[in-house]
């Protein structure tokens, strides 16, 4: 049995790609996924209800926060013509598919995926997309946000989906707490949709 997860930087099982199509708000799209990547094969039911709550945003720089091969960041920047987004992740299988993702969709001088320590330190974002990796455990949960959200502009907000069996509320709490408010925007099969703003 294979303990290799989708949050391992290079994933030891061997590399076959399969595609889907999406529609998320008023696009179809193509998206090609991959063994070794989280939510093979289709769009997750965290995202999927992440776009069905949500209107996209307006305009602006924004984080895809764990990327994996792209479909947050890839469903902004496909929806709204004024976006620029950085896809974020540490698993270079996915950092692959998405930014060929990218180049397949046209989106690729608007969308760019990369590892943590490829962003520049002094980079800036209007808002932080995520369904966060909530399974690497607490900790390293607490420290990925505390790193991630400090690149919020004044006004900025982050927007993550959780699932409540998976400590979404007591994350919100302990948000807040770090002084990051965190209010909750939707709830909906097992999911909670999670806004966060600077404090």
């Amino acid at each position: 049995m294979s303990d290799d997860h989708y949050f391992s930087a290079d994933p030891a099982v061997p590399f076959t790609r399969e595609s889907f199509t999406v529609e998320v708000w008023g696009h179809s799209f193509e998206l090609v996924s991959g063994s070794g990547v989280f939510s093979r094969g289709h769009l997750d039911h965290a995202t999927a209800m992440l776009f069905r709550e949500l209107e996209p945003p307006v305009q602006g720089q924004f984080l895809d926060l764990g990327c994996g091969y792209g479909a947050i960041g890839l469903a902004i920047a496909r929806a709204v013509p004024l976006a620029t987004v950085t896809g974020v992740d540490v698993n270079e299988r996915a950092l692959l598919l998405a930014n060929e993702n990218a180049s397949a969709l046209g989106l690729g001088p608007r969308f760019v995926a990369a590892l943590p320590d490829q962003i520049p330190t002094d980079m800036t974002f209007d808002e932080i997309w995520s369904n966060p990796p909530i399974r690497i455990g607490k900790e390293a949960l607490h420290e990925l946000l505390l790193t991630w959200l400090p690149r919020l502009r004044p006004e900025g907000r982050a927007v993550m989906v959780v699932g409540k069996f998976l400590g979404a509320d007591s994350l919100q709490r302990w948000l807040t707490e770090q002084g990051w408010p965190t209010t909750r925007l939707a709830s909906a099969k097992g999911f909670r949709v999670l806004e966060t703003r600077r404090g």
